[in-house]
């Protein structure tokens, strides 16, 4: 594993480097923290871009003050936290339409401004969107993008190899994927901090962002979604819980997505398929966020295997999640339930094929973990592709014609 205190090479700089050559904007968005403002530096320094960032008080008053005018001696720069001031997006646009030369600025952002406060046809033929979200695990171990979703979608797997046990893989698991916590030295060091990380996003970003003025009931949202994840999303259960309305709570949801905190993922169906539930479920995207919020601990997991379930599977969703973003193929994710609880985690969907993946947080798998894999195979036939349990084993075993156990280390080795 990479040593912490480096600095760990992103995935998303070739893909900047490459839009920075024919885009006249780039848009670097993510969490906080996730690293963008380290990325976008790094970029500048190397083609001698100016870096301006508006969390500089002295910039963001002079943005506040002449949105036209902070573009008037501007040739390329970086302008890092842009959802400070969206307002600049409108003096951005007419100064791209002056000088229409690729590569002008990157822009950085810690709320998906162009779902929430900019108008996306703005900028539209004038910006690349690259989200940059916690590392990934190939990154953590500085190798090459997997390629996972390839042998998945084309069954490319070995009917049997043992690859061995990922001993670590409950401090993967709890420490997620933030840079300022993988530089921590220990766990107990690495939960302070996304505990820190955690309340400061409720008493600063939230307040601003979403103009909320119900912070402890938000905070309660945030820790009711926490014992939900993996689940389900029922508005009318939570809103009763917390006690708001039930569009309050889906405004805040939609807040927490553009946050890049959580992810509702949507179920997946066909028209023909009947008794379909379709309600999206919630994931969080960081899996070291979830175990914070749940003050889930290596020893707790160990004395109680039971609690290690929920979480695994966000480690699952982010790291899939990280995956498809990389994949320029288009994958959708989803998940896959009917009105008898018959459900898998994960429904992989390119092309009218489908790749269906179970998460089970013991070791090794069972014949009855296909069941309702085999099930959903005989229904749409040729469009499935692949069956996988991912697990804790210690080895790659087939269970049948595309159906598949495995370890969750085979999502990054």
């Amino acid at each position: 594993m990479t040593e912490p205190d480096k600095l760990i090479p992103r995935h998303a700089t070739t893909r900047l480097r490459v839009a920075l050559k024919d885009t006249r904007v780039v848009v670097l968005v993510g969490p906080r923290q996730s690293g963008k403002s380290t990325l976008a530096g790094k970029i500048a320094t190397e083609i001698g871009m100016r870096y301006l960032s508006l969390d500089d008080h002295d910039t963001l008053a002079n943005a506040n003050e002449d949105p036209r005018g902070f573009f008037k001696d501007l040739n390329r720069a970086v302008i890092d936290e842009i959802q400070r001031q969206p307002n600049l997006i409108l003096a951005l646009k007419r100064n791209v339409d002056t000088d229409t030369r690729p590569g002008r600025f990157i822009l950085t952002g810690s709320v998906d401004l162009f779902r929430t406060m900019v108008t996306p046809d703005s900028l539209a033929g004038r910006i690349e969107i690259i989200e940059l979200l916690p590392f990934s695990q190939t990154e953590i171990e500085n190798t090459s993008p997997t390629n996972f979703l390839e042998k998945a979608f084309a069954s490319k797997f070995e009917s049997y190899r043992e690859v061995g046990y990922t001993e670590d893989i409950i401090e993967r698991v709890i420490r997620g994927g933030y840079p300022e916590a993988l530089r921590k030295p220990d766990i107990r060091r690495q939960r302070n901090w996304m505990k820190s990380y955690i309340k400061g996003l409720a008493s600063r970003d939230v307040s601003n962002i979403g103009e909320i003025n119900k912070i402890a009931e938000f905070e309660k949202l945030f820790d009711r979604l926490a014992t939900n994840a993996g689940q389900i999303i029922m508005l009318d259960k939570i809103a009763k819980d917390i006690e708001v309305d039930k569009k309050t709570v889906d405004r805040w949801l939609t807040l927490l997505e553009n946050m890049f905190l959580i992810r509702r993922v949507r179920p997946w169906f066909r028209n023909n398929l009947k008794q379909l539930i379709k309600k999206p479920k919630l994931h969080y995207i960081d899996s070291g966020v979830l175990a914070s919020v749940l003050n889930v601990s290596k020893a707790k997991i160990e004395s109680d295997r039971g609690v290690f379930g929920s979480v695994l599977e966000t480690f699952v969703f982010s790291e899939l999640y990280k995956i498809v973003d990389q994949n320029d193929e288009g994958v959708s994710i989803f998940h896959y339930r009917d009105l008898r609880q018959n459900e898998i985690d994960f429904i992989l969907e390119l092309d009218n094929k489908i790749v269906a993946i179970e998460v089970k947080a013991r070791v090794g798998a069972r014949p009855d973990d296909f069941k309702v894999m085999r099930q959903l195979k005989e229904t749409v036939g040729s469009s499935f592709a692949c069956g996988i349990v991912l697990n804790t084993g210690d080895r790659i075993q087939r269970f049948g014609d595309n159906l598949y156990a495995m370890p969750v280390s085979q999502l990054w080795s």
